[in-house]
This record gives structure tokens, sequence and C-alpha cells, in this order.
């Protein structure tokens, strides 16, 4: 009997990462329009991620010097790592951790695909304080989502079963698009409020709900 997974962005959809970069842009820039920059630096970074081979400590750090220079705003070398030095300290969402360990409960395999370095995904798991049976980040995909690589590495490492298995992510651009071009079932975690016509098994507006809905769309298997 094929084990049921269900996967998961992190940042974005377990952590809140708009959060956890905007406060540390206004900490660096208190008289900033903070929306303006968090919504600028969120187009400049998949920008560069598209050079796969880089960190995504170094991602992060290439991209605020970027940011730094469109915005006309100064940045110290000593700050240049300034997000990713707070990524540790970023808060899951208040349903996160109850919605995980329901899942585990349900007998559900939980595994993350993750634009991040091992070591940042570490930190956040221990915020989140719920155990996962699997991970892929950048560094072991060579590639950053929306690339197939999370995915192929996913299934290719963890033998699951791609019709037991169920995508889970809140960005349209890194996860459900390319879900929908992998024919993978995909839940939007649409936290922002967002309109799109992408295909997706199921829309949630957060975790609370997703226990329920996860086992709807893959039954266990009953004797």
């Amino acid at each position: 009997m094929a084990d049921r997974w269900a996967t998961f962005d992190c940042y974005g959809t377990l952590i809140d990462w708009n959060r956890g970069i905007g406060d540390a842009l206004a900490s660096l820039w208190p008289d900033a329009d903070r929306e303006a920059v968090l919504s600028r630096y969120h187009e400049i970074e998949p920008r560069v991620q598209l050079q796969g081979a880089l960190s995504y400590r170094e991602v992060m750090r290439q991209a605020l010097v970027l940011l730094a220079g469109d915005e006309d705003r100064l940045l110290g070398e000593a700050d240049e790592y300034a997000l990713a030095d707070s990524l540790p300290s970023w808060r899951p969402f208040p349903e996160v951790p109850g919605a995980l360990a329901e899942l585990r409960g349900r007998g559900f395999k939980l595994a993350i695909l993750s634009n991040t370095d091992p070591e940042l995904l570490d930190a956040s798991l221990g915020r989140i304080g719920v155990s996962v049976d699997g991970r892929v980040t950048a560094a072991e995909a060579g590639s950053y989502k929306p690339a197939p690589g999370h995915w192929e590495h996913f299934f290719d490492r963890y033998d699951a079963d791609r019709h037991k298995h169920v995508h889970v992510g809140a960005s349209l651009y890194h996860d459900i698009e390319p879900a929908s071009q992998f024919d993978l079932k995909a839940v939007w975690i649409n936290r922002l409020h967002e309109r799109s016509d992408l295909p997706r098994a199921a829309e949630l507006k957060d975790l609370a709900r997703l226990p329920e809905v996860l086992d709807e769309l893959l039954p266990a298997a009953t004797l």
C-alpha cells in the first residue's frame, strides 16, 4: 500500500517570509516604504535565482545589494547578509504546527521542497516543531523552483507514488504553475487573496482546513 505524501513549499506557505523580509528591510531602512521595497525585492530575487549554482544565502545577499542600488539606499558591507542572518528567526504562521501535526496523525508523510539552504531550512523546521519525512533544498535539486529539479529529486529519492501525492504551496510562480505543468495535484494556499486561472485541486486561505481537504483528495486505503 503506497504512502500518502504531502509536499510543501516552506517560505510563504509555512513560514511568514513577507513579515521576515519586511522586518529585515525595515531595520536596514526605517524610512523606506515597507510594502514598496518588499515588492521590489520579490521582483529581484527570482532573477538572481536563475543563476542556479548560487546558495540561497548568496541569492539573498545579491538580491539585497541589487535592491539597495535600485532604491538608491545605503548598504554597508556588514549588512549584505542581513536577510540570510535574520531568516532563522522568521516565524511560522500560527496554524501551521497544528495542521502539520494533524496530517502526521492521519498517516500522511510530509516533505519540504524549498528554495533555500539545508542549514536555513533546519532552523525553520525547528521553529515549526513538527518532524518531516523528507526534504529537498536548492542544494540537492541543483536549481530553484519553478524548475523541475525539486520534484524530480523528491520522486527519485523517496519513491513516492505520484497518484498518492499532493503539493501544497502559496506561490503561483514557484509552486502552483509548475505543479500544473508537471501534472501534479496541488493545493494553493492563497494567503494574499490573489486571483488566478491556474488549475489546482483546491484553494485555501491558510492551512487550518488542510488535513480534511487532503483526506478528501487522497482518501486513506481501506481493507
